[in-house]
């Protein structure tokens, strides 16, 4: 199966970065969009960035100018530089890939179990 396992998430104050990092692993054929979404208490989850195989990027509004996702295709690892964190930051922060287990052709979504990104006043 395909697995994703996130890691980096803490707890930062105003202003501070964090880096969130997540690998896929597993029979995996091929990735295509790796991201990252969020989910804070009482709310759905949203998109927050994401990036295609060729390295075309998207990211959420209030995102824009302060977070970068990148990736390494070899290690199958996406990464989110988060900076200038905000207090509405705070979220369970899910790592997502649109991926092809090896030996099949469909093509489905996966997510990982959730890191969390707390900011302080």
């Amino acid at each position: 199966q395909v697995r994703l396992s996130e890691s980096g998430g803490g707890l930062v104050q105003a202003g501070g970065s964090l880096r969130l990092s997540c690998t896929a692993s597993g029979r995996i054929g091929s990735i295509n969009r790796m991201g990252w979404y969020r989910q804070a208490p009482g709310t759905q989850r949203e998109l927050v960035a994401t990036i295609t195989s060729g390295g075309t990027t998207n990211y959420v509004d209030s995102a824009k100018g302060r977070f970068t996702i990148s990736r390494d295709n070899a290690k199958n690892t996406v990464y989110l530089q988060m900076n200038s964190l905000k207090p509405e930051d705070t979220a369970v922060y899910y790592c997502y890939c649109n991926a092809r287990p090896a030996y099949t052709v469909g093509w489905g979504d996966y997510w990982g179990q959730g890191t969390q990104v707390t900011v302080s006043s």
